[in-house]
């Protein structure tokens, strides 16, 4: 699948729980959807857990 499809679906599933469900619930479906893409990144090896740690402690990565 393109990148273009999994946005529009993504998009469609949010609209879809703001319409049917309302504002909290689509607040809650997009904090669901960043943790799993959170996640999906961190077992793919794509996203260092470490690196995020020290950037939300405010430490440089480089000098």
């Amino acid at each position: 699948m393109s990148k273009t499809v999994v946005g529009m679906a993504l998009g469609a599933v949010l609209a879809l729980s703001w319409a049917a469900l309302g504002f909290w619930a689509f607040v809650l479906v997009l904090f669901a959807m960043a943790v799993g893409a959170g996640v999906g990144r961190i077992m793919d090896g794509r996203l260092d857990v470490r690196t995020l740690t020290d950037a939300f402690r405010g430490k440089r990565s480089s000098s």
